[in-house]
């Protein structure tokens, strides 16, 4: 127990706690023959209560066999045992409250003692010490309260918070000797060296600050520390005690070490964690949450809070954070969903696999499977024709490999148009074909294509340039003969060869479709290779664009080299041009169909707003034969950028909508030029409103002129389909999810109003007379099909708090009009530390507070909870596994490729272990 002076500031250290139950044994009074023991349990509280739990006799063990006369005496002595016992306990109870009634009265008489001096020292009157005196009253009240309310699952979840460092490893100090060993200097580590030794380098500031109060528990105030020293600060640091880690982040803010802190103190550890967050705007408004803090825990107005009520809000923070919860589930259906599986075998296993993955990728299976038969037949059937003929007794192999890789090529240089015919696969898409073809990876599909025809070129070039033409130079007069039809009477030599039409055509097309190829690949699309000037322009989306646009000549050179072959003479054995018909027509179809609409869509732009982040929102009218579903995209050209150029973006206004909008991201040179133009149509922020740039149909500036083109289909207009969504947005991968979120808020809207008029228009006998017929379960069929999706799930994460100011509208709209609880959204930013890390407590409770009085999230300015660092993505789906059992759930993402591959793994663990079944899909751009 502590002792009976009552200090004004108790600080709480790791080897302060005490155990939950002591057992204490007190001798009873002495006998010539023996002692008689009394066994006490008590349990010492955290508050220093003590609560007396049983009181027994003791038996003692001193060794000798029981024996008849010791059991005799045993027996006869029971009796003075009990009486003994109950006079100890009697006496014990008594010594207890005797010493809790000094306890109290010494407490009481000191209190009065401290405001008689505070009151004689400021001269106040007697009124005023009476309201000081019921002001410290109430606290010390509260302050009771808060110790008895602090429970053992109080203290448990405490212990995972206010961590300042997250490195758990078992060898962390090692790594921290060893950065002392590198930044020391004369064995000594500077107080500016201190946050790298610690890894800390991202909160220097917060580091620092961690380093002085440290440093005054020593009393000291030092600019350097030794390897002892530095060993000592990290044990307190990583202290598992929540107790000892509360008293460091209290000394943080506490810096006159009065242990009380003030307003100001409160705002200058606002800013410190969102300076070490990356949150701008926190550090502006830093002032009113100090005060919003000092509201909720100094209801007295003391004008200070205490080490308590610090504590008391970082263990109730959960209460304040009720409002955008986790999903709700009961661990009984988690674990009859994840963990109440029975261990298969290695075969049951493996057939259990393959049928998923049957399951999960027939359709991409028989596709493939059938194209690669085609080739195959194409391959063998030329093969074999050309074995039969004249020309293999000298070409032999050679000639027989290219001409079925010729066949191979014609065959796959026209089917590779039809992934990109992007309004043909629209259309296919609403027709019961989407049901046998994945049209959604109609570029995948194209890719794998394009990889197809450079082996075929491979086999075929290759084969005639080292082989094919070798062998035919070097023959023999009497074997020539028998090409005297093909080549002339004079033996030709190898530049004859590839002078000829046949040879120029090929090498030509050789050399555009290796350009076009080349700047495809990713590392030259996406600027993954960086070139120095004048070569950077190889590198991006324009070079892809404009390089793709050389299989113009590939496919007028590839006609040219159909019709001038070295063996074939007969017009209708030529097939080349017959492989290529209908594909190019079809493909040329769609580009004379996009330029015609393009011009037939005008737009007029309504609104321009550029947010954060380099994202430029463009909202514009929608032409009245402009049809779309939620989650499709258009293309966008902008004249004024350039004439040729259309680039893809998402539709993020809803079909109900009158208008269109996009979201472009400033990520290349074309969206930065975009971005460039418009900035300078729009006009300075106002005083009183936004600090964005916008511009509407008041500016007195034109807008530049825009082209449209569209919709195309995507993943994510199949949403309807599911009857859960799990929606997921990396950064601007946001954009096709924010329709389909609009849309389904739309509808839950009109069937909110259909279910009012049906009920203004109930007559009272129907009211009466049918009540079964008013159950909430019973619904219309057509209601059922236009409301299948019964809840969706939005993930946002993204790196910059100014995101948030994209879509702020939309999630607001969604928060207000959702009574239902359809639609559950969750923002994730990643640049604020995880939840329990000690450099974002602060700003946790803050925003639990703020939500609570006003109902408006700090970080993201909306009423949806801003969730810190990323999300558990296994937690999320055994969550959705658990809650909708038995359900067909749609998985839809955009965003690096990364996540999707751990998404689609995911999906497919747990598709293996419930009844729940996620379908995950990716948008493809």
């Amino acid at each position: 127990m502590r002792g009976d002076s009552l200090p004004t500031h108790q600080r709480r250290w790791a080897s302060d706690t005490v155990p939950s139950k002591t057992t204490l044994s007190s001798p009873a009074t002495e006998s010539n023959s023996a002692e008689e023991f009394v066994e006490v349990t008590l349990d010492l509280q955290d508050d220093d209560t003590i609560i007396l739990r049983s009181v027994e006799p003791a038996t003692v063990d001193d060794g000798s066999a029981d024996t008849p006369a010791s059991a005799s005496a045993s027996v006869s002595r029971s009796s003075t045992i009990k009486r003994s016992s109950s006079d100890r306990l009697r006496q014990f109870s008594q010594e207890l409250k005797a010493e809790a009634v000094a306890k109290a009265k010494q407490f009481s008489q000191e209190l009065k003692a401290e405001l008689r001096k505070f009151s004689w020292g400021h001269g106040h009157a007697g009124q005023a010490i009476t309201g000081f005196d019921s002001a410290l009253a109430a606290r010390a009240l509260r302050k009771q309260r808060a110790q008895l309310d602090r429970t053992r699952s109080g203290a448990q979840k405490a212990l995972r918070g206010l961590r300042f460092i997250s490195n758990n490893k078992a060898n962390a100090w090692e790594e921290v000797e060893n950065n002392f060993n590198k930044l020391a200097k004369d064995g000594f580590l500077f107080r500016s060296d201190f946050a790298q030794c610690i890894g800390m380098r991202d909160s220097k500031e917060f580091a620092l600050e961690m380093f002085d109060a440290l440093s005054r528990r020593r009393r000291l105030k030092v600019e350097k520390i030794s390897k002892d020293e530095l060993y000592e600060y990290w044990s307190q640091i990583t202290d598992q005690s929540f107790d000892s880690r509360l008293q460091i982040f209290f000394d943080m803010v506490d810096k006159n070490e009065d242990g009380r802190i003030t307003e100001a103190e409160v705002k200058e550890i606002i800013m410190l964690s969102a300076s070490a967050n990356k949150l701008s705007r926190l550090k502006e408004q830093a002032e009113e949450y100090a005060a919003l803090i000092m509201e909720e825990l100094d209801p007295e107005r003391l004008g200070y809070i205490e080490l308590w009520q610090l504590e008391t809000l970082l263990l109730q923070k959960d209460t304040y954070l009720s409002y955008s919860q986790a999903l709700s589930y009961t661990s009984q259906a988690l674990s009859q969903n994840l963990q109440g599986l029975r261990k298969k075998g290695r075969i049951r296993r493996m057939s259990t696999k393959l049928l998923y993955y049957l399951e999960e990728n027939w359709k991409r299976i028989w596709v493939m499977s059938l194209w690669i038969m085609i080739m195959i037949g194409l391959f063998t059937w030329k093969f074999f024709q050309y074995k039969q003929k004249s020309a293999f007794v000298v070409m032999r192999y050679c000639v027989l490999t290219a001409k079925g890789a010729a066949e191979t090529l014609k065959f796959n240089m026209a089917l590779i148009l039809l992934p990109v015919c992007r309004n043909t696969i629209t259309w296919l898409r609403s027709t019961k074909l989407g049901l046998l073809m994945p049209f959604d990876d109609n570029i995948n599909f194209h890719k794998t294509i394009a990889a197809a025809i450079v082996i075929g070129v491979i086999l075929h070039a290759g084969n005639h340039l080292a082989c094919d033409f070798p062998r035919l130079i070097h023959s023999s007069t009497r074997d020539y003969g028998i090409y005297l039809h093909d080549f002339g009477s004079h033996k030709p030599t190898y530049m004859d060869l590839v002078k000829g039409p046949e040879g120029v055509t090929g090498i030509l097309m050789v050399i555009f479709m290796a350009i076009a190829f080349t700047l495809a690949t990713k590392w030259f699309r996406r600027n993954l290779i960086k070139l120095p000037k004048p070569f950077d322009r190889i590198t991006g989306f324009n070079a892809f664009w404009y390089s793709h646009h050389l299989f113009v000549i590939v496919y007028i050179l590839l006609i040219i080299h159909g019709v001038f072959l070295y063996l074939v003479h007969i017009w209708y054995r030529k097939t080349t041009w017959m492989y290529l018909a209908v594909p190019v027509l079809l493909y040329a179809g769609e580009r004379t169909l996009r330029f015609f609409r393009s011009g037939f869509y005008t737009v007029r732009l309504l609104k321009v707003a550029i947010y954060p982040g380099g994202v430029l929102t463009l909202q514009m009218s929608k032409p009245p034969q402009f049809r779309y579903k939620s989650g499709q995209y258009m293309f966008v050209q902008c004249p004024a950028v350039s004439p040729f150029e259309w680039h893809p973006f998402s539709i993020t206004s809803a079909p109900g909508d009158d208008y269109l909008s996009v979201h472009i991201r400033q990520l290349g040179d074309w969206t930065q030029d975009l971005k460039r133009i418009f900035s300078e149509v729009c006009e300075l922020p106002v005083a009183g409103k936004s600090g964005l740039l916008r511009a509407d149909e008041t500016t007195k500036k034109s807008f530049p002129k825009l082209l449209i083109d569209g919709a195309y289909g995507a993943p994510a207009q199949d949403y309807h389909k599911y009857d859960v969504l799990l929606l997921v947005g990396l950064g601007i991968g946001a954009t096709p999810f924010i329709s389909i979120l609009k849309d389904l808020l739309n509808n839950i809207v009109k069937m909110e109003q259909a279910d009012l008029a049906s009920d203004t228009s109930r007559t009272p006998d129907q009211t009466n007379g049918s009540n079964e017929s008013t159950a909430p379960d019973r619904v219309s069929p057509k209601r059922k099909k236009t409301l299948r999706t019964t809840n969706a799930y939005f993930y946002w994460v993204t790196r910059e708090q100014g995101s948030f100011d994209w879509f702020k509208g939309v999630m607001d709209e969604v928060a207000d009009l959702d009574q239902r609880g359809v639609i559950e959204m969750h923002n994730y930013l990643t640049s604020v530390y995880e939840e329990g890390d000690a450099r974002s407590a602060l700003i946790t409770m803050v925003q639990a507070l703020n939500h609570a009085k006003n109902g408006v999230d700090i970080v993201s300015g909306t009423r949806v909870r801003t969730h810190f660092a990323r999300p558990k993505w296994k937690n999320v789906l055994s969550k959705l596994s658990s809650k909708h059992c038995n359900a067909r759930i749609g998985v839809f993402y955009c965003g690096a490729p990364v996540l999707a591959k751990e998404l689609s793994k995911l999906c497919y663990e747990f598709n293996q272990k419930g009844s729940t079944k996620f379908e995950f899909h990716k948008e493809h751009f």
